[in-house]
């Protein structure tokens, strides 16, 4: 199985939205199906086969999570963080602003769900391979 020690060092190498795709693969790589972030402060939940998993202590002091989900302002973030215009830090940030508690990467089915404090899904996209 994997270990947080070599995710960290597949996510050594991802300094923009941009280099997302090329992570994916070395978690696929790494046996990874999928993880949990939670933008308050930046746990990762990663899980593999016969559900084993690997946890992430906090990366940064908690964020303020809006209240109500600005999905609009959220794309347009989002879209600037994939074209390379942000970091990671400054990305979950303008999450955290738009009321996105957490997002899940599914690598098996290659979706990235972004949801609201209800649990409710605010944006699926499909990864690129």
């Amino acid at each position: 199985m994997f270990s947080i020690d070599q995710i960290k060092a597949a996510h050594e190498k991802v300094k923009s939205g941009a280099d997302f795709p090329n992570y994916i693969q070395d978690l696929i790589n790494l046996g990874v199906k999928g993880y949990d972030t939670i933008v308050a402060d930046g746990r990762v939940s990663y899980y593999g086969d016969n559900d084993f998993t690997a946890n992430t202590d906090k990366k940064y002091d908690a964020l303020t999570i809006a209240a109500v989900a600005n999905k609009e302002r959220f794309i347009e973030f989002l879209v600037m963080h994939q074209d390379g215009q942000t970091d990671y830090y400054t990305f979950c940030q303008h999450a955290a602003q738009c009321g996105i508690t957490k997002w899940r990467v599914d690598i098996i089915e290659m979706t990235c769900t972004y949801y609201d404090s209800a649990e409710s899904p605010i944006l699926i996209e499909k990864i690129p391979e």
